[in-house]
């Protein structure tokens, strides 16, 4: 198995170079006709969203739907998929910084109570508490 980086998936969601999309591609093709999987670590789920919100400015909806379709590709083996799919759940008819619910939801999967913050925007989000 190979893990894959950022930078795969920024070309494979926006296709903003013509080469290396095609490349990407290729290697997803390849991948599936050898029933290979691709390993995406939580922190390049993490480096997707900050980029796609800060670099490209792709809406929220849009990012969570991206993340959503590709936790549906069979060739693609996630970090912790249940923690990026409880993400997407709580995501979802709010308005909590992405970043922030994926930071939550990992810790709580490894038995973290909350997570204490300076954030108080991310505070009222209830895996989290507000350190004063």
């Amino acid at each position: 198995m190979k893990g894959i980086d950022t930078n795969i998936l920024v070309r494979f969601l926006v296709a903003d170079d013509e080469f290396q999309a095609k490349k990407v591609y290729i290697i997803f093709k390849e991948a599936e006709s050898k029933r290979n999987e691709l390993f995406v670590p939580i922190l390049v789920v993490l480096e997707l969203i900050w980029l796609l919100e800060s670099a490209y400015e792709i809406s929220r909806e849009e990012i969570i739907d991206s993340i959503s379709e590709l936790l549906l590709m069979p060739i693609l083996k996630f970090e912790n998929q249940s923690v990026v799919q409880q993400f997407i759940q709580a995501a979802q008819g709010n308005r909590y910084d992405l970043s922030d619910l994926l930071i939550a939801h990992s810790a709580a999967e490894q038995g973290c109570e909350t997570v204490i913050t300076f954030d108080r925007k991310a505070s009222k989000y209830t895996l989290f508490e507000l350190i004063q």
